[in-house]
């Protein structure tokens, strides 16, 4: 089965239906678009096709096929792009059988906010950090801008987006968790902590990037208990490590010290930039 927890689906819905943030009235979006930045919590491809296909169980209990992404069944990425009246949001590297008429999805499994000097083959650390990401969004805003433009009949249109949707966009970054993982690994509690506000800096850079170039309406997640993942409890089985649920404390530690400056960001950068409509959007460790 599916497994995704109900509350958040139901406060994302919630989300993507906003008319007011902090107090201030903003006009309600009838979103045509989406586009994502992330990781593996989103990525509905860019994985599969930048690196090694999503073997089985993914998407055998939705979709009834793979489905290229790292689960059995949908992301919340999809629960929101249907709640929208939306498909789901093509890979912005795959070539076959997409359209991006309605947004892209730039997320891709192993990425991080800061680019990591590892390998995929390594640590499964993507070369796609949030910054390519964004790079990646510029190339494919000015290419495909050029290309509506220059077309000369609306079937060739069809699978672009409109240029005077992107600014309508609803713009989501659901990313950070990798980060965590390869500051864990990489470094000792002190040099990670220290390292976290750069981290965040450049999470609001990229949200600054957006704004600067049109995008009003964002949708900014935190990270999950990371330390209970199977992948992270596969090499720390000593009792002294492990809370009482069973999961790696200090690393659910580092993950809730992120979401807590995660979140004091967002407030400021609701006063910095304040045509924005920024959500953050939250799930209990």
């Amino acid at each position: 089965m599916e497994i995704v927890d109900v509350s958040v689906v139901v406060l994302i819905l919630s989300v993507v239906s906003v008319k007011s943030v902090e107090g201030k009235d903003f006009t309600p979006y009838n979103f045509r678009s989406v586009y994502n930045f992330g990781d593996p919590n989103s990525d509905t491809g860019g994985g599969s096709t930048g690196f090694y296909p999503a073997g089985p169980p993914s998407g055998e209990t939705f979709f009834g096929r793979p489905a290229e992404r790292g689960c059995d069944g949908r992301l919340i990425i999809d629960f929101i792009a249907e709640h929208l009246d939306l498909p789901h949001l093509s890979p912005y590297l795959d070539s076959i059988g997409t359209s991006h008429r309605h947004g892209a999805n730039f997320a891709i499994g192993g990425s991080t906010i800061r680019p990591q000097n590892e390998s995929m083959s390594l640590n499964g650390v993507s070369p796609f950090s949030l910054d390519i990401q964004f790079i990646q969004y510029n190339q494919f805003k000015a290419r495909t801008s050029f290309l509506y433009n220059q077309a000369k009949k609306n079937y060739h249109r069809k699978h672009l987006p409109r240029p005077q949707d992107l600014s309508q966009a609803l713009h989501v970054i659901d990313i950070g968790q990798n980060d965590i993982a390869a500051g864990f690994r990489l470094k000792n509690e002190s040099e990670f902590h220290a390292s976290m506000p750069d981290i965040v800096d450049q999470l609001a850079k990229a949200v600054q990037n957006l704004y600067d170039q049109g995008a009003r309406t964002f949708w900014i997640h935190n990270t999950g208990p990371i330390g209970c993942l199977p992948v992270n409890l596969h090499h720390h089985l000593q009792p002294d490590e492990l809370d009482k649920q069973g999961c790696l404390k200090s690393l659910n530690d580092f993950a809730i010290e992120f979401n807590r400056q995660i979140k004091d960001r967002v407030i400021k950068l609701r006063t910095k930039l304040p045509n924005a409509a920024l959500t953050y959007v939250c799930c209990k460790i």
